[in-house]
């Protein structure tokens, strides 16, 4: 798409080109306005927010609401949202509820993820992170990555010691080995979720954040998906009901024994922890590394200088986010926004990436700089609805990325970048597979 061509009514938000890079396009939407009429890949239209100013007063708009009661037949007809009847059983959790009740709901999750709290456990963070490093292949050989010599998947267990000495290039799948595991070991640590059913986990569930349409082909094994979460979340709520502890699963079942808390409700949070408590950490570590394999000049910077890491973090978190967008929010009555008639019931979304590459609030805002500062991106959000794991997001793509970078030297892709395919995600940015070779393992 050239800049001379007219943008299409409305603005389609899909494909591989789109989804490797949308920032092009978030740039000139932001130039020829705050709001634009979107359709995603289910057919659903929706208002895109776009600049950092106007998703600053979107994401702090009490008008805005987001309970999926408030969708119109127009947006419900197409919405890639879940079948009933787990809409009504998994989907009225933090995100999809307005006060009072989401300020209830929130006030029980809280205290698990406290700043002081996520601190005392980093260094179990840590041990996490090694084990899993530990496990990956100790030498890469020395060529350059794919087409050096016969490709070979890694993926090993945590629990077996991996000692592998090869001298041909071995691409390891650094999300199978490491992204998808270390995030998920870390909510188990935080929530109080049993090894047995951590052990018993199916990653493929997480993939619920991947919604499609009614008509899409890949409907049935969606809805198999939940189903099978599902079931798994009844097994959680029964292990934590017949082994009372004081961790956060444990108090989620004891607010809904005492009456705090709906059987829906409750299915929902944990639906919530189960997934949103971890995929996003996984896509953010592939979006880092992306960054940072594209810029081998900051990658050395940080094996350097470690004491960088924290502000590296939300210079990367800005730079490209895992949140793409925000979740759907709706108007009770028809309402103008920055000059366009929003109808009721109509989803609005606001492009948090769009926003954290505003150069009207962030200077240079296409360049990835380590030493910018103040950086107040919303990557996380903003307003009641900021999200409560930020500390332990933090601290995770800490120790993640200091781990990979500090114990892989030479850490770089095994494959050409174009190969490398983004998640088809509607929200969501990150890849699924991410094939990397280094030069030993420290």
């Amino acid at each position: 798409m050239t800049p001379q061509e007219p943008l299409p009514d409305p603005v389609p938000l899909h494909g591989q080109d789109y989804k490797r890079c949308p920032y092009p396009l978030y740039e000139r939407l932001r130039d020829e306005g705050p709001v634009h009429r979107v359709r995603f890949p289910s057919g659903v239209a929706a208002w895109l927010i776009t600049g950092y100013q106007a998703a600053h007063e979107a994401l702090n708009d009490s008008r805005l609401g987001k309970n999926h009661a408030l969708g119109n037949d127009t947006w419900r007809a197409r919405a890639s949202i879940m079948p009933e009847p787990q809409h009504s059983q998994l989907q009225v959790h933090l995100l999809h509820q307005d006060p009072p009740k989401h300020t209830a709901m929130r006030k029980l999750v809280l205290d698990a993820f406290a700043p002081r709290r996520v601190e005392e456990l980093r260094p179990r963070f840590q041990k996490l992170a090694d084990t899993l490093v530990d496990a990956m292949p100790s030498d890469v050989g020395t060529g350059t990555g794919a087409g050096a010599g016969p490709d070979v998947d890694v993926d090993v267990d945590v629990d077996v010691d991996v000692d592998v000495d090869v001298d041909v290039d071995v691409d390891v799948d650094v999300v199978s080995c490491f992204a998808a595991r270390f995030p998920f070991q870390v909510l188990a640590e935080v929530i109080g979720l049993p090894a047995e059913l951590a052990d018993r986990f199916d990653r493929d569930w997480g993939k619920v954040v991947q919604p499609v349409g009614p008509t899409d082909p890949g409907r049935p094994r969606y809805e198999a998906r939940l189903r099978g979460l599902q079931t798994y979340i009844a097994e959680v709520v029964t292990h934590k009901r017949q082994h009372p502890q004081d961790d956060l699963l444990g108090r989620l079942v004891t607010a809904r024994d005492t009456g705090e808390l709906g059987q829906e409700e409750l299915d929902s949070m944990i639906f919530q922890l189960l997934v949103a408590g971890q995929e996003p950490v996984t896509n953010q570590i592939t979006t880092a590394l992306m960054a940072l394999v594209r810029h081998p000049g900051h990658l050395e910077r940080l094996r350097a200088e470690p004491e960088l890491l924290p502000q590296a973090v939300e210079e990367l978190l800005r730079y490209d986010g895992a949140f793409e967008l925000t979740t759907w929010r709706f108007f009770a009555e028809d309402t103008e926004l920055h000059g366009t008639r929003i109808p009721a019931g109509d989803s609005v979304i606001v492009s948090l990436c769009a926003a954290n590459r505003d150069p009207e609030r962030f200077d240079d805002p296409d360049a990835l700089d380590f030493d910018r500062s103040p950086n107040p991106h919303l990557s996380f959000g903003h307003g009641i609805h900021f999200c409560p794991g930020a500390a332990l997001a933090r601290a995770e793509l800490q120790v993640a990325l200091g781990t990979l970078i500090s114990r892989l030297p030479g850490l770089r892709l095994a494959v050409p970048d174009e190969e490398i395919e983004w998640i088809p995600a509607v929200l969501a940015r990150g890849v699924n597979q991410l094939p990397v070779a280094y030069d030993r393992r420290d």
